[in-house]
């Protein structure tokens, strides 16, 4: 297992990247820079690319409606280029708040969006020459009434012909897709305990088409960390959080993450959530989270009870913990986890 951190976007984003830069020498694997509709991860990850010398450096995610499959290769490529091979691709289908409200996109065929995405990236990526560029473009040949382009393949020699894309899945067919075709996986919200009972059937099916040349599927997953006698109490940093992705990131009925906090057991709670934090309630809301949720999306308390949680992710098959230091010597943190693992 490995040991990762997502990037705080909200503010200084230089400042936060050289906060990530400093935890390498403790030992972290990889960084994922979140995008959403705030600073774009490419440009960050290119910060990162300099100051860093070892890490992975990760898009988590890049929503595959706002970018062409082309343009999302040419990132990975550039990306890779100027880490030297560091670069992992998050891709995924957002959501309609962020597709159609800020990109003003339609919000249509997520799946075989994303499935396209991942398949000609990687002929990109493999110099092949590209007559195709996605299921809703307009057809090449102008007798066919498209446009005067042509096929070509990228100018450019990339770093590796094989950058890795890992896919932000939650419901069933989109996991099942996600195992069967990306190198990982990128769900939220993610409780080791309950993650078979949510996933499992998804993930066996996928992985029972995936080709074997790719490799077993990679997992990121993990939570807030905080290792001391009266660390239990940093869980509650995570109700915010667990507030905003199932109460606000959707309306009612068209909520990922909600469905996945009800395919938990937390209906009533999940029911409670939403309509607390789309009335503007926002600290009732925070409220109404159920301390087991907290807990067990968490990884805070005393050093042996915090590597009984470690254990818990490994044994639900994650192979990339995704941490959130809490406290004033993060390093530190890293440091014990990574000893760990």
């Amino acid at each position: 297992m490995e040991i990762s951190v997502p990037l705080a976007y909200a503010g200084d984003p230089r400042e936060a990247a050289d906060g990530v830069a400093a935890l390498e020498a403790a030992g972290l694997d990889a960084v994922w820079v979140a995008e959403a509709y705030g600073f774009d991860s490419p440009t960050i990850m290119g910060y990162l690319a300099a100051r860093t010398e070892r890490m992975r450096i990760g898009a988590a995610i890049l929503n595959v409606y706002s970018r062409t499959p082309a343009l999302i290769a040419q990132t990975a490529a550039g990306l890779d280029a100027i880490s030297g091979g560091r670069a992992i691709i998050g891709l995924g289908a957002s959501g309609p708040q962020v597709v159609e409200g800020w990109h003003g996109r339609a919000y249509d065929r997520p799946i075989g969006r994303t499935r396209e995405t991942i398949e000609l990236t990687r002929r990109i990526l493999r110099r092949e020459v590209i007559d195709h560029h996605g299921i809703t473009d307009m057809p090449l040949s102008p007798e066919k009434g498209g446009r005067l382009g042509k096929p070509l393949k990228i100018l450019t020699r990339p770093v590796r012909p094989e950058v890795p894309l890992y896919v932000a899945s939650l419901g069933p067919a989109n996991v099942r897709m996600t195992a069967e075709v990306a190198d990982g996986w990128l769900p939220t919200l993610f409780i080791p305990e309950k993650a078979h009972q949510v996933w499992g059937a998804a993930l066996a099916e996928g992985k029972e088409k995936r080709d074997p040349a790719l490799g077993p599927l990679e997992t990121v997953a993990g939570g807030l960390l905080a290792i001391g006698p009266d660390a239990a109490a940093a869980r509650d940093l995570a109700r915010p959080t667990i507030a905003l992705y199932v109460g606000g990131m959707g309306a009612k009925g068209k909520n990922f993450y909600n469905d996945v906090a009800v395919a938990y057991g937390y209906e009533k709670e999940a029911a409670r959530i939403q309509e607390l934090y789309l009335s503007g309630k926002k600290k009732e809301a925070e409220a109404a989270v159920p301390d087991e949720f907290c807990e067990l999306m968490s990884l805070c308390g005393p050093e042996s009870y915090v590597r009984e949680r470690v254990e818990a992710f490994r044994a639900a098959g994650v192979t990339m913990l995704n941490v959130i230091p809490v406290g004033p010597e993060p390093a530190k943190s890293i440091a014990t986890v990574k000893g760990w693992l």
